[in-house]
């Protein structure tokens, strides 16, 4: 219990750590930034990030997580994992030298806008699919789903409009950015 509840802290620590990093820490870069070592650098730090998601996704690497993690904590030990992963790749992000584009008057609002947006569609995504199963915590609340039986294929809802809305919803978040400096800019391509 202790074990899935503090992960689940973690992943939203580490979401908050995430986007800190994007609106303070990166939005900046120093004079002396790199440009393709640091971007290579990025590259590297969030393919590795990315990897653990593919690799995760496979039955025998979701089996061995099973039997080391124990019952019920295969999608815990997957979020404590990839929240800590996510923590160190924004912490050891590189400064890009530049800034891709800088929005100015109306289309400002409008980039907020379409942030503001993204965000709500990532919401609305993760509330359709279950926040608590996102978060590795629902075991603790009784069965996955009714009669143990496995995720259904959405069609409805917000899923009605868009297959994937979160990924839809990090888009807009990271593309609608009005001061895209280069360090954001990788981020946003590079995810």
């Amino acid at each position: 219990r202790a074990f899935a509840w503090s992960g689940a802290a973690l992943f939203l620590t580490a979401l908050a750590f995430c986007g800190g990093s994007w609106i303070v820490r990166w939005r900046t870069y120093p004079l002396d930034a790199a440009l393709w070592p640091a971007a290579w650098t990025n590259l590297a730090l969030f393919s590795a990030f990315a990897l653990h998601h593919s690799v995760f996704a496979r039955l025998r690497v979701r089996e061995v997580v099973r039997r080391a993690a124990g019952p019920g904590l295969e999608r815990s030990a997957y979020v404590w994992l990839a929240s800590l992963l996510l923590i160190g790749v924004c912490w050891a992000w590189q400064p890009v030298l530049g800034v891709w584009w800088q929005l100015k008057g109306a289309a400002v609002w409008e980039g907020r806008g379409l942030q503001v947006a993204g965000v709500l569609l990532t919401l609305a995504g993760a509330r359709a699919i279950d926040v608590l199963e996102l978060a590795g915590v629902r075991h603790l609340e009784g069965p996955i789903r009714a009669g143990g039986m496995p995720a259904v294929f959405k069609t409805t809802g917000v899923y009605g409009l868009v297959r994937h809305p979160i990924y839809l919803g990090w888009v807009l978040m990271v593309l609608a950015e009005p001061t895209m400096t280069a360090t954001r800019g990788v981020f946003a391509f590079v995810s």
